[in-house]
C-alpha cells in the first residue's frame, strides 16, 4: 500500500529547479520508496551493497559511467569520495535539472560531503516519519491511541501485521550495532541504549543535560556527545524558545523531543493502550506527537517558518510558528473535546505579540473534526492542522 507523503509536491519542485536533491533522515522514513515513486524513469543504486560503495568510493568515474543520469543513488554516504566527481557531472549539465537524487540515512556524514563539493547546486530536503494527516488519508478509522504506539515508520502501515515492539526492538538494535559503531566508539553499548531510554523518559520536557548525564552515570562531556549523535541522526530534535526581539530568549534551555512516539512508547515499555492510557507519560507522548506533526507538515510547506515554543515564569504555550511576522500558536492537549478554560495560555502568550499579528489559536487535541472555542480558540485535530495552518497544497484532511 503506498502512502501518498506531505513532501511530494516540494520534492518535485526542487527536482524541476534544481541539479542535484538530496533527500535525509532517520532509517526507514521511506526515503528510498518515495524517490522510487515519484522517479520511475531514474535509475536507482544502492550503496548498501559493499561492491557498489567500493566502486563509488574508489573509482568514482567508472561508478558514474556504469550508472548513467537521471540517477538515484541511495545511501550516498557511504561513498564520501564520489562528491567531488558529482560535481563535475553536473557542471558539464547544469542547465539540467534532477538529474541526481541523493538519499542518506546519516545526515551528519552526509551534509558534509554536500556543503564541501555540492554547494550551490544541491537542494536538501529532510524526510522524517510519516504525518497524521498521511496516515489519516488512508486509515481514517484509525485510533490516537494506535498512532501513537505505532509511530511514523510508514513499514508499521504498509503491512498491520508487524508487531511494534518486534519492529522497534530490531531498529534500536540495527541502530546501535550498525549505525552507531560506525561513527561514534561507544565502549560500552548497554550504557548507551541507558541513555536513549533516559532520553525517551523527558521527550516534552526542558533539556537538563547534567541532570541527564547524573542519572545515566556518565560525564557530562559524554552526555552532549551521545545527545548530538541523536540529533544529528534523526531521532531527537530540540525545540529552541522564542526569542525576544530576536536576542534575549524568556527560557534559556531547548525542549526535547523523540521525533517519533512509537519508539518512544517502546523505549518506555508501553506496549498496549491500557500501559498508554494509564501512563503518566501519556500527556508527554501526545505533545511528542504534535511537535513532530508540525515539523512535517513545515517541511513540506513552500513558505519559510521558524517553529518554537514560548516560556517564562508564568506562561508557557508548547507551539509557537512564526512566518513572515505573523503567529500561530497552540498547545497540545490530549482531551477529545478541550474546555474553553484550556485555552488562557494562549491568550496571556498572544496578548503579549504586536498587536494583530497573531493568525491563529488552537488547542491541538483528539476532536474528531474542528470546532470553535470561542474568543477567536478552535479545538483542532491534528490531521487537519495542515490546511487551516496553510502549511501544505495537497489537502490530507480524511473524509
Amino acid at each position: 500500500m503506498w502512502i501518498p507523503r506531505l513532501v511530494e509536491p516540494r520534492l518535485r519542485q526542487l527536482a524541476a529547479t534544481r541539479p542535484v536533491v538530496v533527500l535525509t533522515g532517520a532509517r526507514q522514513t521511506g526515503k528510498s520508496a518515495l524517490t522510487r515513486q515519484l522517479f520511475p524513469d531514474h535509475h536507482l543504486v544502492t550503496l548498501d551493497l559493499p561492491s557498489e560503495a567500493a566502486l563509488a568510493e574508489g573509482d568514482p568515474q567508472a561508478f558514474l559511467a556504469r550508472h548513467p543520469a537521471p540517477l538515484i543513488i541511495d545511501e550516498v554516504q557511504y561513498a564520501p569520495g564520489l562528491f567531488r566527481h558529482l560535481k563535475l557531472e553536473v557542471d558539464r549539465q547544469r542547465q539540467r535539472n534532477g538529474h541526481y537524487i541523493l538519499t542518506g540515512s546519516q545526515p551528519f556524514a552526509l551534509m558534509q560531503g554536500v556543503s564541501e563539493s555540492l554547494a550551490g547546486r544541491a537542494a536538501v530536503l529532510q524526510l522524517e516519519g510519516l504525518a497524521v494527516a498521511e496516515i489519516k488519508a488512508v486509515l481514517p478509522d484509525l485510533g490516537a491511541s494506535e498512532l501513537l504506539l505505532r509511530g511514523g515508520f510508514p513499514e508499521l502501515y504498509a503491512n498491520r501485521a508487524i508487531d511494534p515492539a518486534d519492529y522497534y526492538a530490531s531498529y534500536v538494535a540495527t541502530y546501535l550495532e550498525r549505525d552507531l559503531r560506525s561513527q561514534l566508539q561507544v565502549s560500552h553499548l548497554l550504557d548507551f541504549e541507558r541513555f536513549v531510554r533516559a532520553v525517551a523518559l523527558r521527550s516534552a520536557q526542558l533539556l537538563n543535560r547534567a541532570e541527564l548525564a547524573r542519572d545515566v552515570g556518565i560525564s557530562g562531556s559524554t552526555a552532549g556527545i551521545w545527545l548530538s549523535l541523536l540529533e544529528r541522526g534523526g531521532l531527537v530534535h530540540l525545540l529552541e524558545p522564542w526569542f525576544v526581539n530576536g536576542t534575549r530568549r524568556l527560557s534559556k534551555s531547548p525542549k526535547l523531543y523523540l521525533t517519533d512516539t512509537g519508539l518512544m512508547a517502546w523505549l518506555l515499555g508501553l506496549g498496549s493502550e491500557a500501559d498508554l492510557l494509564r501512563s503518566p507519560l501519556l500527556g508527554a507522548l501526545w505533545e511528542t506527537l504534535v511537535l513532530a506533526e508540525v515539523r512535517r507538515l513545515l517541511a513540506a510547506s513552500r513558505q519559510p517558518g521558524r517553529l518554537h515554543f514560548w516560556r517564562d515564569r508564568s506562561r508557557e504555550v508548547d507551539v509557537l510558528l512564526e512566518r513572515g511576522g505573523h503567529f500561530w500558536l497552540g498547545d497540545a492537549k490530549w482531551s477529545e473535546l478541550p474546555r474553553p478554560a484550556e485555552a488562557a495560555r494562549l491568550h496571556q502568550v498572544a496578548a503579549l505579540l504586536p498587536a494583530n499579528s497573531v493568525s491563529a489559536l488552537a488547542l491541538l487535541c483528539r476532536a474528531p473534526h474542528r470546532f470553535p472555542l470561542g474568543n477567536g480558540v478552535d479545538a483542532l485535530p491534528l490531521q487537519e492542522l495542515g490546511s487551516v495552518w496553510g502549511l501544505v497544497e495537497r489537502d490530507f484532511c480524511s473524509p
